[in-house]
């Protein structure tokens, strides 16, 4: 994917003394009393803004928070915590700037940060009038926010068509590395798990990857779907019996490649949801009316593992049970373990995913962390994302 990235301009010396905006992600959780809760994504955006600032340029940085009303200001909405947790991860002041879209006031050297972009009438639907101001602000627009790539904002989309240049900062081009790597150039065999409580959510990623992936490990309610596709019982379990058809012509579409979809050879059950509900073993094809599947069995979870140790390149999304609970999390840990180990390249994204590689500890052996929910599951539809398609634009001249 040909986009200018940052990196380059600050190396050609293109950076000093001019005016840069960046769309960072500062999206973050806060409690009832606003205060932060995870910094993650303030902790990334910060070497994008150190690069900017290094390289001697005047920095405005911006992001959205929640879900405000454009045009209506409530203090909940405020980016003010972000900047000040910006501010000590940087070690000086950002100064917070309300009412910015007719004109900032910013040195080479210094860097502010603009007040909630969503609160700008016209942001969400990219309104032209506004793209065209926001673009006026800067010399050089930086769109380094990738869970923000899937939607096509004034802040995200209409200032990359009208800045004089605009390029991708260093968060966003791991990201295009990264899903190139594993969906464009993958090593083979390349292996999907693709894992949630509904085939429907996720049926245009399933067919997307059927025709490009050598095998498609399925999990959780998918899986109970597919089982059903394949003839197995499957009690009282989350599935939808409805999309019977769409699975088998996943199956089908795999299988005509010489590709597969193993299906689960064994799984286990509780008479319940919950934490503390006794778990059984049982063969795939032994599933009680009364039973219901929390995760895979442990036959099948040595089955995937094997399959993904033999991977050139792994993406992973969504665990393979109901990994919160530990009677029901040896399939999702030994998923997770297996692709620790794996010398296969491994792009992982998706809340659960990555709340699953957090409880395991394994985030030093998968080879990239997505960023974005949202936009990492467009990306494994094989959608173009906006963000993508405007900087590819904009690098063509």
């Amino acid at each position: 994917m040909n986009v200018i990235r940052f990196a380059d301009l600050i190396a050609q010396g293109q950076v000093a003394g001019k005016r840069v905006f960046i769309r960072a992600d500062l999206n973050v959780p806060q409690d009832d009393s606003g205060r932060i809760t995870e910094d993650t994504r303030i902790r990334a955006s910060v070497p994008c803004v150190k690069m900017a600032l290094e390289a001697g340029a005047a920095v405005m940085v911006t992001s959205h928070l929640g879900r405000p009303v454009e045009g209506e200001f409530k203090p909940e909405d405020s980016l003010a915590p972000v900047a000040r947790r910006l501010g000590e991860l940087l070690g000086r002041e950002v100064p917070l700037v309300a009412q910015w879209t007719d004109g900032v006031d910013v040195a080479p050297g210094q860097v502010v940060m603009l007040e909630n972009c969503r609160l700008n009438p016209g942001e969400k639907k990219n309104k032209e009038d506004l793209a065209r101001k926001l673009a006026a602000l800067c010399d050089i627009f930086v769109h380094d926010a990738f869970g923000t790539a899937h939607r096509a904002e004034a802040s995200t989309y209409g200032i990359a068509q009208f800045a004089p240049v605009a390029c991708a900062g260093p968060l966003l081009a791991a990201e295009i590395d990264a899903i190139s790597k594993a969906l464009a150039n993958p090593r083979r065999p390349l292996v999907a798990i693709v894992a949630g409580s509904k085939v429907s959510t996720k049926l245009t990623i399933l067919k997307s990857l059927a025709r490009n992936v050598d095998g498609l490990v399925v999990g959780g309610g998918i899986a109970n779907t597919f089982m059903l596709a394949a003839g197995l019982p499957i009690g009282k379990s989350l599935a939808e019996p409805d999309l019977l058809d769409e699975a088998k012509a996943v199956i089908e579409a795999m299988k005509a490649r010489g590709a597969e979809v193993p299906i689960p050879v064994d799984v286990v059950v509780a008479q319940r949801f919950a934490a503390d509900a006794p778990a059984t073993v049982k063969a795939a094809n032994e599933v009680a009316p009364d039973d219901m599947i929390l995760d895979i069995g442990p036959k099948t979870a040595a089955i995937l593992a094997e399959k993904l140790m033999a991977a050139g390149t792994i993406v992973w999304n969504g665990p393979v049970g109901v990994f919160e609970f530990d009677a029901f999390a040896h399939g999702t840990e030994t998923v997770a373990r297996a692709v620790a180990a794996s010398s296969a390249f491994s792009i992982a994204g998706g809340g659960d995913t990555l709340a699953a590689i957090g409880k395991y500890g394994i985030e030093h052996e998968v080879g990239y962390i997505s960023t974005g929910g949202g936009a990492f599951l467009e990306v494994l539809e094989g959608k173009t994302l906006p963000a993508f398609e405007i900087l590819e634009r904009r690098a063509k001249g």
